[in-house]
Parts: structure tokens; C-alpha cells; sequence
């Protein structure tokens, strides 16, 4: 917009003249009057009226909606965690104990969570860290669903076979349970030991027998060990029976089995001696569970009947074309 003048010489309106300087001033006036009503608006609204700026509410509204998706993330997770470990107890407690599998280790279980930290782009964004808390917990519950997917898994592959787990685990005596051939010399559990006489803790149980008696495995498996110890069990054998089982058959005369041999329940495997650090001749009998040395009695029955023990034992050597155990050893006591 021209500005005009009258010029009392010429009496003639003329176009005035503004100075560059005067014009820098008054945009400098204009843009700082400007900036101070901008402040006192804010000023205003935020001191006398104790009111947000739009920006400052509309982040507040975001924050807030974010905050409540939060929210109801960690309670689904809450849920979750829950049915995850009941999921757990039974998993442990029930399908892996009936199966006789081995409890998944508490560091698998928790997933590996630790070492680096995966999250740190997220510190400081909030004092109580909440988004990055809910981040590792949602990672962690992953896993852990990963983990117990599979621990399924190979329940499953396991049941499959469960029909095998009968024959396997050891039921029956590892002898003929004929009272006049043998006795009860010292059951599990602490004894005074025979050499030294502390008190120890006898891990099976003592058959006193007459060199030569059959010994019979237990329950269907594959031999693990056949072993001599001189200043311990002597001729030994280690069969596993799967499903978390071993058995133990100690101070033989004779073994009728090498590593490696698949052998059945009633199956002869060796005859009763007194090799190794014996006082006498007899069968030490094992019964290992997990790794844990555990009572033989609980799973055997001597009330059996020797008839009915024969029978079977008649049966095996039916099926594998074998002679009678008492004419098909050789002798290799040492």
C-alpha cells in the first residue's frame, strides 16, 4: 500500500519515501509484539487457567490410550501366565512322572531371558519403564508357550509307546522267588557295612544264594554296562529299561548278556556269585529311577508264585529257542 504526501511547495501529493531501516523496524516490532501475545496466550492458559496447549492434550489423550492398550495386554497376559503354569504343573507332575521323562530344566523353562539386552533402545522413555517391562514380559511368555509346545511334543512321541512302558518297568524279582533257595541278607537303605562296620547307605537289596542260581532281568530294556570291579560290584550289569528305569545286577558268577543286547522281561541274563568286594555269595539288586538309586521292594512282589514265575520264564525261552538257564552258562567268575 503507497503512502502519499502533500508537498506544500508544489502543493502536489507526492509518494512517501520509507527508509529501509524504518521498514526492518517495523517488522522487528510486528514479529516481537507478536511473540509476546503468544506468550501471554500460553502464560495465560497455562498458569491462570491451569488448561493443556492442544498439542500438550492431544499427547496427553494418546499417552493415555496407549496406556490403557497396555494395560489390557498385561491383564491377557496375566490370564495367560496363569494357564501356562497350570499347564506347567500338570506337565511336570502328571505326563512327565507317568512317562518317567525327565523334568525340563527351571533355565529352559524360563526361556533364556537375560544376558543382552534387547530392549535398552526403550530406557528412558518412561520413569517406571512400563513399555519396556511389558516387552520383556510378552517375550518371555513366548518362549516359555514355545517351550511348553514342545515338551508336548515329545509327550506325545513318548505315549505312543506307552503301551511298552508295562513290560519295561521292572515288576517282577530278579530270582525265582522260591524261599528255599535264597534270603533277604540286607535290604535298602543304611546298614553297617560288613568290611568296616560304619554306617552306610546300602543302595539295593542282598539276595544270599548259592553260586550258579539264575538271575533273571526284570523288565524289557537294552543292556547298558557289563562291567567288572574287583574292589566293587564285581561282574556287573546295567540295564535300561527307558521311561527314566535302570537296573542293577551285581556280584555274579557268570554274565549270559554283552552292551548293546535288546533282552525281555524273564529273560536270563547271569548267574548269582560272589565276585568283587562280596562277604559271601549273592545278588546286590539295583533299581534306579531317574537318575536316583530308589527302594527295589516298591517293585517287586516275592510273594509271587515260583510257579508261576517258572511259566514264564518257559515262555521267554519258548519264544527265543533257547535251552534252560541252568544248562546254557559258562562260568567266567574272575
Amino acid at each position: 500500500m503507497r503512502r502519499y504526501i502533500l508537498n506544500p511547495e508544489t502543493l502536489m501529493y507526492e509518494i512517501k519515501k520509507v527508509s529501509l531501516k524504518s521498514k526492518v523496524f517495523k517488522v522487528f516490532c510486528l514479529v516481537a509484539g507478536s511473540l509476546l501475545i503468544a506468550f501471554l496466550y500460553m502464560w495465560f492458559v497455562t498458569s491462570v487457567l491451569k488448561m493443556d496447549l492442544p498439542k500438550t492434550a492431544f499427547l496427553k489423550a494418546e499417552h493415555a490410550r496407549l496406556d490403557a492398550r497396555l494395560d489390557l495386554l498385561n491383564n491377557k497376559m496375566d490370564r495367560d501366565q496363569e494357564i501356562l503354569d497350570g499347564l506347567r504343573v500338570r506337565d511336570e507332575d502328571v505326563y512327565r512322572s507317568i512317562f518317567g521323562m525327565n523334568e525340563i530344566p527351571a533355565e529352559v523353562r524360563n526361556a533364556g531371558i537375560g544376558g543382552v539386552d534387547r530392549y535398552s533402545y526403550l530406557d528412558g522413555l518412561e520413569k517406571d519403564n512400563y513399555l519396556k517391562n511389558t516387552a520383556l514380559r510378552l517375550d518371555r511368555l513366548t518362549r516359555q508357550t514355545t517351550v511348553q509346545s514342545k515338551s508336548f511334543d515329545e509327550i506325545a512321541s513318548v505315549s505312543k509307546t506307552a503301551g511298552d512302558m508295562v513290560s519295561c518297568i521292572p515288576a517282577i524279582p530278579p530270582i525265582v522267588p522260591d524261599p528255599s533257595k535264597y534270603h533277604l541278607s540286607s535290604p535298602f537303605g543304611y546298614r553297617s557295612d560288613p568290611f568296616t562296620t560304619e554306617s552306610k547307605m546300602h543302595t539295593g537289596v542282598d539276595f544270599a544264594m548259592d553260586i550258579g542260581n539264575p538271575i533273571y532281568a526284570t523288565g524289557d530294556g537294552v543292556v547298558e554296562t557289563v562291567d567288572f570291579d574287583f574292589f566293587g560290584y564285581g561282574n556287573c550289569i546295567t540295564i535300561d529299561h527307558g521311561f527314566g528305569y535302570e537296573t542293577k545286577y551285581a556280584h555274579l558268577n557268570s554274565v549270559n548278556v554283552t552292551e548293546g543286547m535288546k533282552v525281555k522281561r524273564g529273560d536270563c541274563i547271569a548267574e548269582s556269585g560272589k565276585s568283587g568286594r562280596a562277604s559271601g555269595p549273592h545278588l546286590h539288586y539295583e533299581v534306579i529311577y531317574k537318575g536316583n538309586k530308589v527302594n527295589p521292594m516298591n517293585y517287586l512282589d516275592l510273594s509271587m508264585s515260583k510257579n508261576e514265575y517258572s511259566a514264564m520264564v518257559r515262555q521267554r525261552e519258548d519264544e527265543t529257542g533257547t535251552l534252560p538257564a541252568r544248562r546254557r552258562f559258562v562260568v567266567t567268575s574272575r
